[in-house]
């Protein structure tokens, strides 16, 4: 088994050996065994609270070098007619501690039908996707 010890920091376009797909919550894992799509299997031994985002690289102690990607799962995505509806959103999203992503034109977040209910209830547009998700880290650098 490949173990994964080093976030790569200096050369972030390092060419990789192979790629690993991992959903949003399997990238706040540190210590953890993974397979890769064809078959390979990687044990992630890397400091805790390490939380990995889509592009990040990672080396073995024999110098492989795995891509991550961030894997597509099921999400609610939410637009606004309003940028303040989408941040008045987010706002009531954050009061609840849901993993969110933020962005300027959409919010996402894994799916749920009370907050689904909260979101339409308040006129926002909620669709369910299978896209790649990436929740905000938190304001420490770490997953909450």
């Amino acid at each position: 088994m490949i173990t994964l010890t080093q976030r790569l920091t200096a050369n972030l376009n390092a060419t990789a050996s192979m790629t690993l797909a991992l959903t949003a919550d399997d990238r706040t894992r540190s210590r953890h065994r993974f397979e890769t799509a064809d078959g390979h299997a990687l044990y992630l031994q890397l400091p805790r609270g390490t939380v990995l985002r889509n592009g990040d690289r990672l080396q073995s102690e024999d110098g492989l070098i795995v891509k991550i990607i961030a894997k597509p799962e099921p999400v609610l995505t939410v637009t606004a007619d309003t940028s303040l509806h989408l941040l008045q959103a987010a706002y009531h999203l954050g009061n609840r501690h849901v993993p969110l992503e933020i962005t300027p034109t959409y919010l996402r977040l894994a799916p749920d039908p009370v907050l689904r209910d909260l979101l339409v209830h308040r006129g926002l547009h909620v669709i369910e996707e299978v896209q790649p998700f990436q929740p905000e880290t938190g304001a420490y650098g770490h997953s909450h």
